[in-house]
């Protein structure tokens, strides 16, 4: 994309040139180490910059896209378009008030799933080996061991398109599986309220320390990948279909399915984003053939072929 250099001259105003990067190879920056470049990728470090910038993409009509800590996405080969939006470590902080615990969208899970530990606050021990920030985290209502974000989370401060700052309560995130409103509404998670009940820090550490072992030892968290590919479909397993369909290490490309887990495709070495998708479209043609079950991506692809 030809660059709008009187659009780059005013967003060079708001953003320090450490913190704005131009066609920054998105490989870099998601956990699958896949993806071309963003025409502009920028490290916002507060929600008054995040404000100011979507107001400025907003009149020179130019898309945005939060990237959050790049796990649970494949970026395409050739990139995205328009102005990519990763948080900063000035927009990770955590703070506390009484057993209510405050994030910043580019806070790891594992970080906040510590500091509430570190309390005595429990709620958060499922999310200690998702790799994930709290921000994406909250956009797709991740979870993992019978917990998800929509059971801790109280509220969501939100930058939307027109620079507004909005303050969505619970019920208005409208929390479904692997779902909340921000697909639809494109606001900017900035900030997340959680709210936790009382614990013995023992047990809230034993707890997290039996779900990081069941992840080491069952998932392929060695090799790059995007976490679970696929959708849980009602009455079972994805991994578990894909696996009786023998396709434990089955490649196309760079692209493999985790001969340590089939319920992840990893890239074994040099894969593309074209080897997942096709190696993604084989696995969905194979499991349905043999058991009448249609897998759904849960990996969410961005940017264009």
């Amino acid at each position: 994309m030809q660059k709008n250099n009187e659009f780059l001259n005013k967003i060079e105003k708001i953003i320090p040139s450490d913190r704005l990067l131009i066609d920054e190879p998105l490989a870099n920056h998601t956990t699958f180490r896949i993806g071309g470049p963003a025409d502009y990728f920028v490290l916002p470090a507060s929600v008054e910059e995040v404000t100011s910038v979507a107001k400025l993409a907003k009149d020179y009509d130019i898309p945005v896209t939060i990237l959050g800590n790049g796990s649970n996405v494949l970026v395409l080969d050739n990139g995205i378009r328009g102005l990519v939006l990763k948080f900063s470590k000035e927009m990770s902080r955590i703070r506390h008030e009484g057993n209510h615990i405050f994030a910043g969208a580019g806070a790891l899970l594992r970080d906040v799933s510590r500091y509430a530990a570190d309390l005595g606050l429990s709620g958060m021990e499922f999310a200690i080996g998702i790799p994930g920030s709290i921000g994406g985290a909250v956009f797709m209502n991740a979870g993992a061991y019978e917990g998800e974000m929509s059971h801790i989370v109280q509220s969501v401060t939100a930058v939307c398109a027109d620079g507004s700052v909005i303050r969505f309560n619970k019920e208005e995130i409208e929390f479904s599986y692997r779902h909340s409103v921000f697909h639809e509404n494109h606001c900017t998670i900035c900030e997340v309220e959680l709210a936790f009940k009382n614990g013995e820090q023992t047990l809230i550490r034993n707890k997290m320390g039996d779900f990081t072992t069941k992840r080491e030892t069952k998932q392929p968290i060695e090799m790059p990948s995007a976490g679970s590919t696929f959708k849980r479909p009602p009455g079972h397993f994805a991994g578990t279909l894909i696996e009786q369909t023998g396709l434990k290490g089955l490649s196309i490309g760079g692209a493999q399915v985790s001969p340590k887990h089939a319920g992840f495709i990893i890239n074994a070495g040099g894969a593309t984003a074209k080897d997942v998708l096709d190696l993604i479209k084989e696995v969905q043609q194979r499991v349905y053939e043999k058991h009448g079950v249609m897998l759904h991506p849960e990996v969410r692809t961005l940017g264009e072929e």
